[in-house]
């Protein structure tokens, strides 16, 4: 199990599959540095990144899906600990943030799919609502996408969300490059979310 939560009433959390840019877009949301790497599977553990003196914090899911090296058990095991941690923890989460390849994203689905399997990614964004947490997804490395526009409506129709996809600009869906620090879209999303909890407290941290 995940152990040493720090005590915050506020959170965001990030989830995703392995290797979908999640440590790098933690850094350029706190500027603090998490371990990052090419191979899949290296955060095991949640990091958390909080502020003295502030009920809230950003933490960093471990990615859940294919992940080489590791061990259908271990893999399992850690899915299982994201469930339970979101459950325990739902009433603190003011975002889910959704982290999705936007290059690979629907090639991924699409093959799950087609195997009869619920994609991780569509059972990730189901179940957060499920448990009261409104998601948001970050589709990042936008700068490998040809078309943006004829990519996003396919994430959105895979993910459940009617497109066009500009119906969902500001609030749900957010187009990004963390690679290269471009995440105005996902702060601009997260900023409209503090302010519908009646959290403008928390506006200095995605400004």
């Amino acid at each position: 199990m995940f152990e040493d939560r720090p005590d915050r009433d506020a959170e965001v959390v990030l989830v995703g599959r392995s290797n979908v840019g999640k440590s790098t877009l933690m850094r350029e949301l706190t500027g603090h540095s998490f371990s990052t790497g090419g191979k899949p599977g290296v955060t095991r553990q949640p990091n958390h990144y909080d502020w003295a003196g502030e009920d809230f914090m950003f933490t960093d899911l471990p990615g859940f899906g294919f992940m080489s090296g590791v061990e259908d058990e271990h893999r399992e095991a850690i899915k299982e600990n994201i469930v339970h941690y979101l459950e325990d923890n739902a009433e603190q989460i003011l975002a889910g943030v959704v982290v999705l390849d936007g290059k690979s994203a629907v090639d991924i689905i699409d093959r799950h799919r087609e195997r009869g399997n619920i994609p991780h990614d569509v059972e990730m964004v189901q179940f957060l609502q499920a448990n009261g947490i409104e998601p948001i997804v970050a589709v990042n490395k936008m700068d490998k996408v040809d078309d943006e526009d004829e990519r996003l409506d396919a994430i959105c129709d895979r993910l459940g969300f009617y497109p066009p996809w500009q119906q969902w600009e500001g609030e749900t869906v957010a187009p990004i490059c963390a690679k290269r620090g471009s995440i105005g879209a996902l702060e601009e999303c997260l900023g409209n979310r503090f302010r519908e909890e009646n959290r403008d407290d928390l506006l200095k941290f995605v400004s």
